[in-house]
């Protein structure tokens, strides 16, 4: 259903929809003479397929289009002529989302939540939905925009791109992307264990220094106090 902020998937869908039912006639071809009694058969035939096409065209997109909505899009009998009635009513709209897309690309960010193929490919969507805006965005331009959307862990992976003269497609960078991912993948276990393994270490290293060093004191001070030393001299040991 249009319901006003999925103007572009919900066209996209009863186009597809249209097409697939083989109804999309009356959008395709311009509508023809009517025809006379001296018109021939096929003439005949080819009109009344035609609006075959908008008169069933036009009770599948009316159908799909909340009441709310319906009553602000200017009537019309032509399946053409309402589909344009539509697109004028979204006009203002589709600057707003263009807009709102254009700030959802640049504040991506990749946290490992899912694969960097999809995070990608979400970047990739978004970017083709501000192209069919009319809102021109070049290939080497959302380049860019997926490189810096990359956490820390892909610095040497930007900087080895920055340093080359050659410019990566879309694809070229999805593929060195997902091949980086594997290597990081293979060297952060590693990393992981050696800095858990350290301080495990360190920490029952401390616990037994600290046992040592409480039972010296403990022995030094009792040794002290049979002798019958001075306590201003057993002090050192008691610290």
């Amino acid at each position: 259903m249009l319901s006003g902020d999925n103007y572009i998937e919900w066209k996209e869908k009863v186009l597809l929809t249209l097409g697939c039912s083989d109804l999309d006639l009356a959008l395709r071809v311009d509508e023809p003479h009517i025809p006379t009694e001296s018109s021939t058969p096929a003439a005949k035939a080819n009109y009344e397929r035609r609006e075959r096409s908008n008169r069933l065209s036009l009770m599948l997109i009316k159908a799909h289009i909340s009441q709310s909505i319906r009553g602000s899009i200017p009537n019309n009998d032509k399946v053409k002529a309402y589909i344009k009635a539509i697109d004028d009513q979204f006009v203002s709209s589709d600057k707003a989302l263009a807009s709102t897309l254009m700030k959802r690309l640049s504040s991506m960010t990749f946290d490992r939540s899912r694969t960097v193929r999809e995070h990608i490919m979400e970047m990739r969507d978004i970017a083709a939905k501000i192209k069919s805006l009319e809102v021109d965005m070049p290939e080497p331009f959302l380049v860019h925009f997926i490189l810096n959307s990359l956490p820390a862990e892909y610095g040497p992976f930007k900087i080895s791109y920055n340093t080359h003269n050659d410019k990566w497609s879309i694809n070229k960078l999805l593929t060195m992307c997902v091949q980086e991912e594997e290597r990081l993948k293979h060297e952060t276990p590693e990393s992981v264990n050696m800095v858990t393994h350290g301080k495990r270490y360190a920490k029952k290293r401390k616990s037994v220094l600290m046992k040592k060093k409480s039972t010296f004191d403990k022995d030094a001070y009792r040794f002290c106090k049979k002798k019958g030393h001075w306590k201003k001299d057993c002090l050192k040991y008691k610290k």
